[in-house]
């Protein structure tokens, strides 16, 4: 895997991601996209609840594009880089729950669309973690 993309290629493509990511939040939030799209088709209508789901999804994605940040050097830390290192793979793990989330998922626009983002960003999140 390590010569097919490298590490740097691979994160910013996964900050990227993230990133369009979150603005699919955003405009889900906004009732610009359906809500029945996300959380596995669970979250009917924008009650008070779906909004405190989508902060939480928007924090752990904010949390997750630091990570990947650190990972990659953008910001120089060195106190903390195995625990860096350590979240990046479970940023992976969490990737691998997200596949099997979105296969078992009832929404099936949600699955078709995002089983193959899920599976690409763990690609690219397997990456990132294999870099020393």
């Amino acid at each position: 895997m390590k010569k097919l993309i490298s590490a740097s290629l691979a994160g910013n493509i996964l900050l990227i991601l993230l990133a369009l990511l979150a603005l699919f939040h955003i405009l889900v939030i906004l009732k610009l996209v359906p809500s029945d799209f996300i959380w596995g088709g669970q979250m009917q209508g924008y009650s008070g609840e779906f909004l405190k789901y989508e902060i939480f999804a928007l924090a752990v994605l904010f949390l997750f594009a630091v990570m990947i940040i650190l990972k990659l050097g953008y910001i120089k830390i060195k106190k903390y880089k195995k625990a860096v290192h350590i979240g990046v793979w479970i940023i992976f793990g969490y990737f691998l729950l997200n596949i099997l989330g979105n296969l078992m998922s009832e929404a099936s626009t949600g699955k078709i669309i995002f089983t193959p983002v899920a599976v690409i960003m763990a690609l690219l999140t397997l990456r990132v973690a294999l870099d020393k």
